[in-house]
């Protein structure tokens, strides 16, 4: 393949700012067209050389295409990659994959009977430490999985309850922001747990290969039409059990924070983004600690996007964030939003979604 033919549904404030400045600056991709909503489509086809550009999804997906970019709102990814994966395309998709368990599972069946690449691009599942980090679980340095802590928080209190406008001073972006309706709305899957949690759940999943049990939540709104804070406790196929915290109302001015440390049967690991830090500590006094280069815990999605080309390609073989990690993260907050709403009842996961792989 010569080149990837690429069609993007979606065309808002993180695909214009981030995936199609990386997929343009690529000489291996040609950008079929774009679909989209409103007078700016036909700026946003000529600003980054699409070929051509439309409101119907049906006639992006009529043209020769090899993959698809989704970047709509939460509510429509699963419609919009369905219709994709059917038609035997690569995608990539952002997160969260869909709102539902039992959709989020679906997906994975159907990539897996295509056989297409399929991306949901975790910025943090591909930066060096955190893929050192799965190494050395890998190897078995912490021993079986028991205990697990799970914390994230963000400053986005303008995102999800706000001027969403205010989450571009993190980004230094000129394209308008994001879009309210899609981050302050219930019934669009808006919500510090769907908007945030997906990644540190993500991460957490793609490092240790666990898969939750159950789970009993709580969420809060403070004031705001969704979820600012979210607690949960978690028990493990395999008998770990796990702690899981997110807040959205960090200071603008100060980083993400995502913590995540893993108790097992011969050590602990500790992996700490906001302090960028990495290190197995084991029972037998042996200590590996890993340097990590300063700024490298700073949230970026340069990776997954080249990555997914790569795939496609054939370039590469490595998929950090495929579509059962995102199934394992998808179902988790699906439990926890469930539970809060059932007033901190135990939910059993694989209930959400019977009959699923």
């Amino acid at each position: 393949m010569s080149r990837v033919r690429l069609g993007a549904v979606g065309a808002g404030w993180w695909a214009t700012s981030n995936h199609f400045p990386i997929f343009a600056g690529r000489d291996d991709v040609e950008l079929v067209g774009v679909c989209g909503k409103g007078p700016e489509l036909g700026t946003v086809r000529d600003r980054f050389g699409f070929g051509m550009a439309t409101e119907d999804y049906d006639e992006l997906l009529g043209q020769d295409l090899d993959a698809v970019v989704i970047t709509t709102p939460h509510d429509l990814h699963y419609d919009n990659a369905v219709a994709a994966i059917d038609r035997g395309l690569h995608v990539l998709v952002e997160k969260p994959t869909t709102l539902d368990a039992r959709a989020a599972w679906d997906l994975v069946d159907r990539v897996e009977r295509a056989g297409v690449h399929f991306v949901v691009p975790y910025g943090w599942n591909y930066k060096p430490f955190t893929v050192a980090a799965r190494g050395l679980l890998a190897e078995g340095r912490i021993g079986d999985v028991q205990h697990v802590l799970c914390h994230m928080a963000s400053p986005t209190r303008g995102l999800f309850a706000g001027d969403p406008s205010d989450i571009l001073q993190l980004w230094d972006s000129e394209t308008g922001g994001p879009d309210a309706s899609t981050w302050q709305s219930p019934a669009r899957g808006g919500g510090y747990a769907h908007g945030q949690i997906t990644h540190s759940s993500a991460l957490l999943f793609w490092l240790t290969g666990l898969r939750a049990a159950t789970v009993a939540g709580r969420v809060s709104r403070a004031g705001a039409a969704v979820d600012l804070f979210d607690a949960g406790v978690i028990t493990f196929e395999g008998g770990a059990i796990g702690a899981l915290s997110g807040a959205a109302t960090l200071p603008d001015d100060e980083p993400y924070q995502v913590d995540i440390r893993l108790f097992g049967s011969e050590g602990v690991l500790m992996l700490d983004i906001e302090r960028e830090r990495m290190w197995v500590h084991r029972y037998d006094r042996a200590r590996e600690e890993l340097e990590v280069p300063a700024g490298s815990g700073a949230y970026e999605c340069i990776v997954p996007p080249n990555r997914f080309i790569d795939l496609v390609a054939g370039l590469s073989t490595e998929n950090n964030s495929d579509a059962r990690v995102a199934a394992h993260s998808v179902e988790l907050i699906d439990g926890l939003l469930r539970s809060s709403a059932a007033g901190g009842a135990t939910i059993d996961i694989r209930s959400l979604s019977e009959g699923t792989p």
